[in-house]
């Protein structure tokens, strides 16, 4: 389990303690606040279970690539949004190649 999923999880936890508490005083600054740091929680938990799968995949890699997957993880790890627009950013190009011109 990464540092990523735990305090997914400890974020997602203090949001639904914080939106409970704003709930009960009727603190609308506060249940925002409480709803935000749940979907954060939930965000982080997603990309910790991410690079989990990439830490497995790795593992099974042939050993001759084993070191640059390695430091793609670390990369990703560091920058976590940066890789997150990379990927989306392949992935519009990679979607947008696949239509038919008319």
């Amino acid at each position: 389990m990464t540092d990523e999923r735990i305090e997914g999880a400890v974020t997602g936890v203090n949001g639904k303690l914080k939106s409970g508490l704003g709930n009960l005083t009727g603190d609308t600054k506060l249940q925002l606040e409480g709803k935000f740091d749940q979907v954060k929680g939930k965000a982080l938990d997603y990309y910790g279970r991410a690079i989990d799968q990439l830490e497995t995949l790795s593992d099974r890699a042939p050993e001759d690539l084993r070191g640059p997957v390695k430091t793609g993880l670390d990369f990703a790890r560091r920058k976590p949004l940066l890789t997150t627009g990379i990927l989306a950013g392949i992935a519009f190009l990679m979607a947008g190649s696949g239509r038919r011109r008319y």
